[in-house]
């Protein structure tokens, strides 16, 4: 039977954190287990031999934040490539900027429409302002009723409809809220304070945030197959919590991607990091990886996600799907959790929550807190 101070599952960002805080802040032992082949989760990151280009194997990943105690922390382990996000999609053939904007208004409409709808947009909200579209529709004004329709069929359905399989109506509130009409001239995607990539790649980061004496990585192996063989007296688990608990109260949904990657020989594919395709094929976006750090090669790698349901053995879970059913079954597990005596759950799939990389950090520095304060509570 092996013993170790402190178990953690999950060598993502969560694992990563309060792996890193445990050993180098109270001197304890830490294994981090992993059914995966590496470490990082889904910021995992490597260089494509053939194109020399920095491929996110799960999927473009930007780092972006206000909150400037998480990036002070992970400026420990990494130099930063300073990045500002720039997504664009194909409307009626144009390359329009996303969010949409003031500046999109005029790639899809006639100027003197795009003059009228600017005038009202600032009026009715202001400037500078984010407004969700399906809040937009309902505006009294006609022709903003109108802008509000065209975004939802051009820019919003489509694309929220491959997505997650469903009409946005059907999903909560917060989905179509990160998916506004932005009433400004900003064309970054983020418009966070710090905005930034690892200059080594997130894997090296995580590398480095874990290269500890006190840390141990053991990866392929799953720990529900050999949590009777090891004896801790913390447990954080990073995992999905229906799975944690055997699916006792059901299977909670996700949406999952398949990610094609193409490389092409020729020095750039697209004018941009990302292009979505609300209207046009099964994908919803293409990524030209090059862009992230600013590598200059003469071959390129984009990929393409094809969103798909979760399956057990089959994909990843990408996307918890928010909505008030899940959330009913999510708290059913979470309860159970509660119970349960120095066990701790964090992380997308533990919390059953959309997190930013930003939020994943912070929530686990904060439990981290939590415990260190346990730790000098006297008995």
């Amino acid at each position: 039977m092996m013993y170790v101070k402190n178990v953690v599952v999950g060598c993502g960002l969560s694992g990563a954190v309060i792996a890193e805080r445990i050993a180098s802040q109270l001197n304890e032992s830490v294994l981090i287990i992993d059914r995966r082949s590496h470490i990082g989760g889904n910021v995992y990151d490597y260089e494509d031999q053939s194109s020399g280009v920095m491929v996110h194997k799960y999927g473009p990943h930007v780092f972006h934040t206000n909150n400037k105690l998480v990036w002070d922390y992970l400026s420990q382990f990494t130099e930063w490539h300073y990045f500002m996000y720039r997504v664009k999609a194909i409307i009626d053939g144009n390359e329009v900027n996303i969010p949409f904007n003031l500046d999109s208004l005029y790639k899809v409409f006639p100027k003197s429409i795009a003059e009228k709808l600017e005038f009202k947009l600032i009026d009715e909200f202001g400037f500078n302002k984010k407004v969700p579209i399906l809040d937009l529709n309902k505006s009294n004004d006609d022709d903003l009723k109108f802008l509000a329709n065209f975004i939802y069929e051009k820019v919003f359905l489509g694309y929220t409809v491959k997505q997650w399989g469903v009409k946005p109506e059907d999903l909560d509130k917060s989905v179509s809220s990160r998916v506004p009409i932005y009433i400004s001239k900003d064309n970054r995607y983020f418009q966070d304070k710090y905005q930034a990539i690892p200059l080594h790649g997130y894997t090296k980061m995580v590398e480095k945030a874990i290269e500890h004496p006190l840390i141990s990585v053991k990866l392929n192996t799953d720990f529900l197959n050999i949590k009777k063989s090891i004896q801790y007296d913390r447990l954080f688990f990073t995992g999905p919590i229906d799975e944690f608990f055997d699916y006792e109260f059901g299977k909670l949904p996700y949406r999952s991607l398949d990610i094609k990657f193409v490389n092409y020989d020729k020095e750039y594919f697209q004018s941009c990091p990302q292009l979505n395709y609300p209207e046009n094929y099964d994908f919803t976006r293409s990524v030209e990886y090059k862009y992230y750090l600013d590598q200059y090669t003469e071959r390129t790698i984009v990929s393409f996600e094809y969103p798909r349901p979760f399956e057990i053995g089959i994909n990843e879970r990408y996307y918890p799907i928010p909505n008030d059913i899940n959330q009913q079954l999510y708290r059913k597990y979470y309860d159970k959790a509660t119970n349960l005596k120095n066990t701790y759950f964090l992380g997308r799939l533990a919390d059953y929550k959309y997190y930013n990389m930003d939020q994943v950090v912070e929530r686990a520095l904060i439990l981290f807190n939590t415990i260190e304060g346990e730790n000098k509570c006297p008995d």
